[in-house]
């Protein structure tokens, strides 16, 4: 199968017509660029015209053959009466290879027609010995130096343009990449903190909104109700919270408060209230007092911590089998260890979970330990489901 060769560029087809057609016409009037030569007769000098100019057609997609043919036909022109449009379209050959060439042969023109140039000067001056033979030397460069160094010059511009284009499209794919997976991690990180806000108080409001439609009492409706409204208002709460952390700021232009370890009391204080009906007793253990050396954590290992110990209590009023639910908290060698024990945990034989959950719970808590370094481990262990997360206590670790 023959090879398809490729249409020529309409901009080569006039150059050709038009090269051609000028030559055709100084030959016409008589301007000759060798009149005093006679060797040949006057129309060979339409040879290489023509020549040269059908490889006009070819400049852009096959450079090495034009360029090959336009110095055989340039050479041959001088043995003729000469055609000053012949020396001009050798000068556009000359300079079509090194644009549209390989980039090896378009770095060694420049370097070869210089030293022809060169050689041609030095020769013509030592053979004729007048100062006119300079002229030669000037003519060879105009002819095959100038044009090639102008080539070289337009395509290193070119190159350098395309490298700065892709260096741009580069950074504008690595920047859509980095505020994507910025959004991702925002997405994420507002994500846990909705889940861990709302899921205590909304867990509360289904288990005594089913003890209050059960249990036909009013005593027990009045108090189911009463602890509805106060995880409704605590819900909302947080709620405002979660508004004025997104905001950066508060209702009245603070920051907004962020939980800390100091209200584990009156978190655990509530889920007391809240798993009292299903027979749970909940224990806060806090041993920070004995190793604090005086000085705060940061912020970013206070939240995590607070909300893991939220949701591990969320889980055991959930999920717990009546009995004691014992929250831990430790600080020691620059470690904080929270920890819940719950009896039987999740999936307890022969029972439903008292309210509903999402199963993102523990997926939440170990992303949060693993943002700062630490480590997390949840599983049952002899009839006891046990929460453990040990954070990095340095500002350093938190910061990561």
């Amino acid at each position: 199968m023959t090879p398809k060769i490729p249409r020529p560029h309409r901009h080569d087809v006039l150059l050709a017509v038009a090269s051609v057609a000028v030559g055709l016409l100084l030959w016409v009037l008589g301007v000759h660029s060798n009149a005093t030569l006679r060797l040949l007769p006057a129309w060979a000098a339409l040879v290489p015209l023509v020549s040269l100019g059908a490889m006009e057609l070819l400049r852009r997609t096959a450079p090495r053959v034009t360029l090959a043919v336009g110095t055989v036909g340039l050479i041959a022109d001088q043995f003729t009466v000469g055609n000053l449009a012949t020396v001009l379209i050798f000068t556009d050959l000359m300079y079509a290879a090194v644009v549209y060439g390989r980039p090896r042969m378009a770095r060694r023109l420049p370097v070869t027609t210089g030293l022809i140039t060169v050689a041609v000067t030095i020769t013509a001056v030592a053979w004729l010995r007048t100062p006119q033979s300079l002229l030669i030397g000037a003519v060879t460069g105009l002819v095959c130096f100038g044009p090639a160094l102008t080539g070289a010059t337009l395509r290193d511009h070119r190159e350098a343009a395309v490298a700065a284009r892709l260096r741009a499209e580069q950074t504008a794919l690595l920047a859509e990449m980095d505020r994507t997976q910025a959004v991702g991690a925002e997405r994420a990180r507002m994500a846990r903190e909705l889940h861990d806000m709302v899921a205590n108080n909304l867990s509360a409001i289904a288990i005594h909104s089913t003890a209050a439609l059960s249990i036909d009492s009013p005593e027990t409706s009045r108090e189911a109700l009463g602890v509805i409204r106060e995880n409704s208002v605590q819900g909302l709460a947080e709620m405002r919270r979660l508004i004025g952390l997104l905001r950066e700021a508060g209702g009245e232009g603070e920051p907004a408060a962020t939980p800390s370890l100091d209200g584990l009391a009156a978190l655990v204080e509530q889920a007391s209230v809240t798993g009292s009906a299903s027979g749970l007793e909940f224990v806060l253990l806090d041993g920070r007092a004995a190793a604090d050396d005086g000085a705060a954590l940061p912020a970013p290992v206070e939240l995590a911590a607070y909300r893991i110990v939220q949701e591990s209590v969320t889980n055991a009023v959930k999920h717990a089998s009546p009995g004691r639910v014992t929250v831990r908290v430790e600080l020691s060698d620059a470690l904080l260890c929270v920890g819940v024990d719950s009896p039987y945990g999740p999936g307890r034989p022969g029972a439903d979970p008292r309210a509903p959950g999402s199963g993102a719970g523990l997926v939440g808590m170990r992303e949060r330990t693993e943002l700062l370094g630490g480590t997390f481990r949840a599983g049952a262990e002899d009839r006891v489901w046990r929460v453990r997360a040990e954070l990095p206590a340095e500002e350093k670790a938190a910061e990561r």
